[in-house]
């Protein structure tokens, strides 16, 4: 099938999220400007750059009126942090997608132990494998949805970075331990469960 983006699928739901799959899961802690924390996850979130490293994480429902929690309060104090979703976790990184009033802290109204960290004010999720200190690099707005909400990219720079002992193996991070959730559009996840290894091809002259 093809269709125009701006004109009807034809299908039971949008598939275009299904179409750029698997996406990590970026569960994000901020704290507002008035000492409010929340906690919430995105599944538009991933890595922009590795040196320096930054991450990205975007939201849709953005308007003046309605501000989304997170970026509205990475906006207002310039930090966020974002935990990792292991396998384990996905029940409770569920949990915190519901769309609570503004003001509400979700790890405390959930009972999700928190810590803090080492470099930023906002909490991390305590049971997660890994935490991405972030601070605050800037905001891209994006044209608004057909229900009249706008988007926007939050892009921090990862100033620090936790990862538990026991999920790091001869140095390196265990993945198929961890079990990192991603989203594959519609109501439906997966996780990391089989892991191969492509070596780079080096460059190889004319004359071989």
């Amino acid at each position: 099938m093809f269709w125009k983006t701006d004109e009807p699928h034809g299908l039971p739901r949008d598939p275009f999220k299904s179409c750029v799959i698997p996406r990590p899961i970026g569960w994000i802690s901020t704290i507002g400007a008035d000492g409010v924390a929340n906690l919430a996850p995105y599944s538009f979130f991933n890595g922009v750059s590795g040196d320096p490293p930054m991450v990205m994480f975007a939201s849709g429902a953005r308007s003046p009126d309605a501000p989304k929690d997170s970026i509205h309060n990475t906006e207002q104090t310039g930090e966020f942090v974002c935990s990792m979703v292991s396998y384990e976790l996905k029940d409770t990184m569920n949990d915190t997608s519901v769309a609570y009033d503004a003001g509400v802290d979700e790890a405390a109204h959930l009972g999700i132990e928190m810590e803090p960290s080492a470099l930023v004010k906002p909490m991390r999720v305590k049971a997660a494998p890994i935490h991405l200190e972030c601070t605050y690099f800037g905001t891209m707005d994006l044209p608004a949805d057909r229900n009249g909400a706008g988007n926007a990219i939050c892009v921090g720079r990862v100033v620090g970075v936790h990862i538990r002992d026991e999920f790091l193996k001869d140095g390196f991070v265990d993945v198929e331990k961890i079990r990192p959730v991603a989203r594959l559009g519609y109501m439906d996840y997966t996780s990391v469960q089989e892991v191969f290894t492509i070596m780079r091809p080096e460059v190889k002259s004319a004359a071989e």
